[in-house]
């Protein structure tokens, strides 16, 4: 079971995680809706596409774009489709 927790708050939470490059991809169902606000934000990987993100709000406070997904990922990415990763300070555990 793999876990992401911040500030002490455990935000997600699964056993069907998928790993690359040594992040954590989890269904993005295993994220209460509560905790992710939507970010403008967008960058670019050579191979998986373009990364939106999410600005990650728990217990009254913002930690902007620490939740990173691929809407329309690349074919050789297409298994993180439907997930989310994180960074910036949240710990995953698992």
């Amino acid at each position: 079971m793999a876990t992401a927790r911040w500030k002490g708050e455990v935000i997600a939470e699964s056993d069907d995680t998928v790993i690359v490059e040594g992040n954590h991809y989890f269904p993005i169902d295993s994220v209460p809706s509560r905790y992710l606000r939507p970010s403008e934000t967008t960058t670019s990987c050579h191979w998986k596409g373009t990364a939106n993100y999410y600005t990650l709000h728990v217990g009254g406070e913002d930690n902007p774009d620490a939740v990173w997904y691929y809407a329309d990922p690349e074919p050789e990415a297409a298994q993180i489709k439907g997930r989310v990763a994180f960074w910036k300070g949240v710990e995953v555990t698992g």
